[in-house]
């Protein structure tokens, strides 16, 4: 999950979008009842310890097809997905709720219900017992993503206990190893109901930034994000005693590489949603900055507008493809020269551009006798160029819960299931507006947490935007 990238990256001011078409289908309005079992049902999700190696995703499973079974739902409409990942056992889940229109395709809504570990020592609450404290709820995945397995969950139970009924199918499609792999993802996607869908909307894309008294800032519609490739740089030697050094050295190859990949510079490239976010944090950011990005939008070669804006990367990875070294490895002996020298050098990719155009750019730039590969899986995903329909109907939930605020189309820089679904043939959206103050994006990180009142309005948000579905 990404808000704060998305924060960083949106700027406030900007007419509405138009509103949603369709009249919402009558059905009870969220009460305060609903928010307490919706709050309740993400403390049960929190307490159930969803991380790679814990083998727990199946029992919140099971936690949310019962909460499901209870209100309403068939057994036949409930389908879980599991699949074995290096000898542990996930599952994705898909609950069908049926609409009137058998023939119309349907909407999946995603969100996933496994989280990055914890290392409880550095918490000053136990990361996997809920805890209440100043307006806020503790726990790991209350942001990133039970809070949206929770309140779409909850939604489908009360607008189903209610009697309501869509015109298509809605489809929950939960994953259970988005962090890892996205192996259940691509589970979920292959049943036909979900491989049917006319279009996604992911609940772990969406949100933005308020200020600390709440008022909204920025709010973004993930409609593109980046590839994540990693690769493996290595230089091999016949290595040798340590105490008879040569000047053919693996380590010290391999860092003159490293040097040489860190000065590797790549082109800037605008899509049609990066350049609405160049101009619009030109206008917000201003000074140098803000001049140096208007002149990259129509001269992306400009040398001093480069110089100025790499100064920024929190501005400037939305550009341009970026690598960095993350890890190192050599050696086998402390008196031994080493035979093998490899780094880990991560690769953020923008949509359009060929992992394997990036790998040959890196092996260029590291030189010869140096071996580059890929680690893994390149997962290249396309644009979802916004729809009027789409932003329409996702602006009439931002307004339910932030009335006034704007939202507006954005690119990740990091990684979501919903490139898995855009590779597909599948366009996917961030949706959602849990707003964050400055700061308190504590997503895989230490004394992760979730605003209360923000987790509350989600249930406005999602009522308001399944209701209008047309």
């Amino acid at each position: 999950m990404l808000r704060t990238a998305l924060a960083l990256l949106l700027a406030s001011a900007a007419p509405a979008a138009a509103a949603a078409q369709t009249t919402p289908a009558p059905a009870p309005a969220p009460t305060d009842a609903d928010r307490a079992a919706a709050l309740d049902l993400l403390k049960q999700l929190v307490a159930i310890p969803t991380a790679k190696g814990r083998g727990r995703v199946p029992e919140l499973v099971d936690v949310l097809a019962a909460r499901l079974t209870a209100a309403g739902f068939a057994p036949d409409d409930i389908v879980r997905r599991p699949i074995t990942v290096d000898g542990e056992r996930t599952t994705g889940l898909i609950v069908r709720y049926r609409g009137r229109d058998a023939g119309a395709r349907p909407v999946a809504l995603l969100a996933h219900m496994d989280v990055v570990d914890a290392v409880t020592a550095n918490w000053a609450t136990d990361p996997y017992r809920p805890v209440e404290k100043d307006g806020y709820l503790y726990g790991r995945g209350t942001q990133d993503n039970k809070f949206g397995v929770a309140v779409l969950a909850e939604t489908f139970a009360r607008l189903k206990r209610a009697g309501w009924q869509p015109r298509r199918d809605l489809l929950l499609a939960f994953s259970g190893d988005e962090e890892t792999g996205m192996l259940s993802t691509r589970a979920v996607i292959a049943h036909p109901w979900v491989a049917r869908a006319e279009y996604a909307l992911n609940s772990d894309a969406g949100g933005g930034s308020v200020t600390p008294d709440g008022r909204p800032v920025a709010f973004g519609m993930q409609s593109a994000e980046k590839t994540n490739a990693t690769f493996a740089v290595t230089v091999k030697n016949r290595g040798g005693h340590s105490s008879v050094p040569r000047q053919d050295n693996a380590v010290y190859e391999l860092a003159r590489a490293l040097v040489r990949i860190e000065a590797m510079r790549f082109p800037v490239q605008l899509n049609s949603v990066t350049r609405g976010m160049v101009e619009r944090m030109a206008a917000e950011r201003g000074g140098k900055l803000g001049r140096a990005l208007t002149t990259l939008s129509r001269a992306p070669g400009d040398a001093t507008a480069l110089a100025v804006v790499r100064r920024h990367p929190d501005a400037s990875n939305i550009l341009w493809t970026t690598c960095v070294a993350t890890m190192l490895a050599a050696g086998n002996a402390p008196n031994a020269l080493a035979q093998d020298a490899t780094a880990t050098v991560n690769c953020r990719i923008l949509p359009g551009t060929p992992a394997e155009a990036v790998r040959r750019r890196i092996a260029e730039a590291a030189g010869p006798g140096v071996a580059v590969s890929l680690t893994g899986e390149a997962v290249e995903s396309p644009v979802s160029e916004p729809r009027a329909d789409v932003t329409a109907l996702l602006q009439a939930g931002l307004s339910a819960t932030y009335p006034g605020a704007v939202l507006r189309p954005v690119m990740s820089s990091g990684g979501t299931e919903g490139r898995e679904y855009r590779r597909a043939g599948i366009p996917t959206w961030g949706a959602g507006s849990l707003g964050l103050p400055p700061g308190d994006s504590r997503a895989h990180g230490t004394d992760e947490r979730i605003p209360l009142r923000a987790f509350a309005r989600e249930l406005d948000y999602w009522d308001a935007v399944l209701r209008r579905i047309d």
